[in-house]
């Protein structure tokens, strides 16, 4: 997409930042995206550009818990995400590795590459570079806190650890049913990264100050967006 200034569904002029904050299965890519839709805005999965990163890391054969060989290896790499929410591919070095990046290998070494102090400053120098002059919904897991504290409206959104696990496991079998053992796996998976990510000493996860919270343990899709959308209307 464009990076010019977008125009929300009601035909105003959007330029703003809206960081989408929370842990993981909260719901924030989803709504990211169908925010970003509904705004007519571009769209940031800064998530994703870490799982890039840890992508870079494994194909390098490198121990994910060798921090500087890490910062090395993602300091050289190529990492390219688009920011159109109809089309978000992502690549390493000009492979594609959209579906790569959601995979076992990855998630498990995701937050050992993501708590590598090296590795977080550089992830947020090319995330600012890409919110550049606005007109863009940002999600990911310290955007308002650190990246673009400035942002317009920022949203911590938040769901019950039941309801977290059982979206993530739906996301990971593509939407198939889920038996109880796997949906244990996933869970016992988002409390180890969610320890992980708050006691990581760079930019550990917190809810950042000035944010509005929105638990969406009870809301669908359409529900989240509705509500956001008043949020960026109350803000504007």
């Amino acid at each position: 997409m464009s990076d010019t200034p977008a125009t929300t569904h009601d035909g105003r002029r959007f330029s703003g930042v809206v960081a989408l904050d929370g842990p993981s299965g909260s719901g924030k890519s989803t709504v990211a995206r169908a925010l970003a839709r509904a705004l007519g805005a571009r769209y940031l999965d800064t998530g994703a550009m870490y799982r890039a990163a840890t992508a870079a890391v494994l194909r390098a054969g490198i121990d994910p818990s060798d921090s500087q060989a890490v910062a090395d290896v993602v300091a050289s790499a190529g990492i390219d995400i688009s920011t159109n929410p109809d089309h978000t591919p992502v690549g390493v070095d000009g492979v594609d590795v959209t579906a790569e990046i959601r995979g076992p290998e990855v998630t498990a070494a995701v937050s050992a590459v993501s708590a590598v102090p090296e590795v977080r400053a550089q992830m947020v120098t090319r995330q600012r570079k890409l919110i550049g002059a606005g007109g863009i919904v940002v999600e990911g897991r310290d955007i308002a806190s650190v990246v673009w504290p400035q942002a317009q409206l920022k949203v911590y959104l938040t769901a019950s650890d039941e309801v977290r696990a059982a979206r993530r496991a739906a996301e990971l079998s593509g939407g198939s049913p889920v038996d109880d053992a796997r949906a244990e796996v996933v869970r016992a998976e988002l409390h180890r990264r969610d320890t992980l990510d708050r006691t990581r000493a760079a930019s550990p996860a917190v809810r950042p100050d000035g944010s509005v919270e929105l638990d969406t343990s009870g809301l669908d899709v359409a529900g989240v967006v509705a509500e956001l959308l008043r949020l960026v209307r109350v803000g504007g």
